[in-house]
């Protein structure tokens, strides 16, 4: 099956870090746009940040507090979070958009470009 599996969530308490990793498996991502995502129950999956080739991009709730990366050689993306705080908990899920970008405005910042979906890990910030 060709998705990411998503591991590191846990409970943390506010102000403390967590680092998200994500593993593709089935298929290799290479230099593809990696995206994470999270959902909070009862609200849409909400777009966090992304790597493209070029740059990263953050959306302003998490940016200078969440830090992607990715390593190809071993087929996985990275989401370092500090300073958590109560909003911020959710499920994280990773996915790419393959080969493919786009001349829409903040394109990446849309799931519908997304695929490989994995089953999300669990973060939870709570004192």
């Amino acid at each position: 099956q060709l998705q990411f599996v998503e591991s590191g969530g846990g409970l943390v308490q506010p102000g403390g870090s967590l680092r998200l990793s994500c593993v593709a498996s089935g298929f290799t991502f290479g230099s593809w746009p990696i995206g994470w995502f999270r959902q909070a129950p009862g609200k849409e999956r909400e777009w966090v940040a992304c790597s493209t080739r070029a740059t990263n991009f953050y959306a302003d709730s998490v940016k200078g507090r969440f830090t992607i990366s990715r390593d190809s050689t071993k087929n996985t993306a990275y989401l370092q979070i500090d300073n958590l705080k109560f909003e911020d908990s959710g499920l994280y899920y990773c996915a790419t958009t393959g080969p493919l970008t786009s001349d829409e405005p903040d394109w990446y910042r849309l799931p519908r470009f997304y695929f490989y979906w994995g089953q999300g890990t669990q973060v939870t910030v709570s004192s």
